[in-house]
């Protein structure tokens, strides 16, 4: 199997991950802050302990890489925190497709510093994409949550896309462990003054016969976090982040059926339509970059 198959596979794994990262902006009592504050802290060392176990240095190779760390670990922050915030006020299903409009920021961003010009499919999946999305949205008003919701969506997903380019171009040569430990370091440093919550009051691994808030956070940081962004990471060092982000595009279908049979919240007819689509920008993105690549 070639690094590009691989790396397809552990994309696509990656994106049923995230799409179950945001049932816990739901799931856990806490603001987006803290929420993005301890599962990187926890996410931080357990990547410390699996880039320790396996053999692998901590350390970078220049001072030019550490400040490029930084830069991504405050990109990263900004858009954890942002995600969470607009999953909190609009809930899941319109938090998570306002956050989708990355793919299309990042096929039009990445040519900036590869000085290509997108492809015509590549344009072509993205008003795909965008059409699916805005079939996924319900009415928004102008003087609620939502509104507020979908506008940090955005911004999330703008900040997504600029992190994902400035990885493959400036830090793709450390492995995915390595990268979001760097990051999930930067975050959880970045966000401890802002700290609302004391987590000595949060409750154990198991509480009153269900999952506690240690619990469900120790499955958020490890399972939810460390793992799939450093598939991700790693998937970037051989697929181009607009490929990552087009394929990532099923991400809010897994997330609003988790949402439906987690928490209750039941999608419309609009939003099967609208995931239809991004199904299938999805899948003819996976299958012309392997044609592609093989031809």
């Amino acid at each position: 199997m070639s690094e590009q198959t691989k790396s397809l596979f552990q994309l696509h794994f990656a994106v049923l991950l995230f799409g179950g990262t945001a049932l816990f902006s739901h799931l856990l009592p806490w603001s987006s802050v803290d929420i993005t504050l301890f599962r990187t802290a926890i996410a931080a060392i357990s990547l410390a302990l699996m880039i320790k176990w396996q053999g692998d240095n901590l350390s970078l190779n220049s001072a030019t890489d550490y400040k490029v760390a930084a830069l991504l670990g405050v990109t990263v922050c900004l858009h954890w925190v942002t995600y969470f915030y607009g999953l909190q006020l609009a809930g899941v299903a319109i938090g998570m497709l306002a956050f989708f409009c990355y793919p299309v920021v990042t096929v039009f961003l990445e040519p900036l510093f590869s000085g290509a010009k997108p492809q015509q499919r590549d344009v072509i999946c993205a008003i795909v994409v965008f059409v699916g999305v805005y079939l996924l949205v319900p009415e928004l008003t102008l003087q609620n949550n939502t509104t507020l919701g979908v506008v940090f969506g955005v911004i999330s997903g703008v900040l997504f896309a600029i992190r994902n380019v400035l990885h493959k171009r400036y830090f793709s040569q450390y492995k995915g462990t390595q990268a979001m430990f760097y990051q999930t370091a930067v975050t959880s440093v970045l966000l401890l003054p802002f700290m609302d919550y004391n987590p000595l009051n949060m409750s154990g691994l198991w509480a009153n016969g269900q999952l506690g808030e240690l619990g469900l956070l120790l499955i958020l940081s490890v399972i939810f976090t460390a793992a799939p962004h450093s598939f991700l990471a790693n998937c970037l060092r051989h697929l181009s982040a607009k490929t990552a982000g087009l394929i990532s595009c099923m991400q809010p279908v897994y997330g609003v059926i988790l949402a439906a049979l987690v928490l209750g919240q039941w999608p419309s007819t609009t939003v099967y339509v609208g995931g239809l689509l991004i199904v299938i920008a999805a899948v003819l993105e996976t299958v012309l970059v392997t044609r592609n690549r093989h031809g």
